[in-house]
């Protein structure tokens, strides 16, 4: 069974080089995919976020989503896992950026946006969170076009991304919040 989703996850990537790629499309997809190399833009919008006082507990938590999330997917589970990048060993697949130095699995591109606009989203208005959910996902089906993932590290990055959004978020207001509004009223902080 494992060996059919591996031949599936390839048939798709080829499937998309074949069906969704065009000329006119390519530089708009690699500018998307390019934004997010190293966390970029979600890194320069948590530092916006940090440097306004009056988004500057956004722009922590954003941070704290991302360096979670960036110790579980880049630092654990992508050493853990070591798959090998699709371009490698998919026939026919025609990689259109540069080679990617890390393993596959899952996708860092996918996970660290989803996990920033998970906290985006649960944190702000709706016409800033949805939008910032179709940029993650943007980015997410970029890594598909440019054939450096294979769909199951996509989905599987934006499954960790959410997830770590959604529990730094948790911990901060079930945990951090509480007890600071415990700490300015002089109450003690383990009840």
């Amino acid at each position: 069974m494992f060996e059919k989703l591996i031949e599936m996850d390839g048939q798709l990537l080829l499937w998309i080089q074949e069906n969704l790629r065009f000329n006119a499309l390519t530089p708009f997809v690699k500018g998307i995919t390019y934004s997010a190399n190293g966390g970029a833009i979600m890194i320069i919008a948590t530092l916006i976020l940090m440097i306004i006082p009056k988004t500057r507990k956004l722009g922590f938590l954003c941070a704290a989503a991302l360096v979670v999330n960036t110790l579980i997917c880049n630092v654990i589970l992508k050493n853990l896992v070591a798959r090998v990048r699709p371009y490698e060993v998919v026939d026919g697949l025609k990689l259109i950026i540069g080679r990617q130095k890390d393993w596959s699995f899952p996708s860092g591109h996918s996970s660290a946006g989803f996990s920033m606009s998970t906290v985006l989203f649960r944190e702000t208005p709706r016409k800033i969170g949805i939008p910032v959910l179709i940029f993650a996902l943007l980015i997410s089906l970029s890594r598909l076009y440019v054939g450096v993932h294979y769909p199951t590290d996509v989905i599987c990055g934006i499954i960790l991304g959410a997830l770590t959004g959604f529990f730094t978020c948790t911990v901060y207001h079930r945990a951090i919040a509480k007890n600071q509004i415990r700490l300015h009223r002089g109450e003690p902080v383990t009840k």
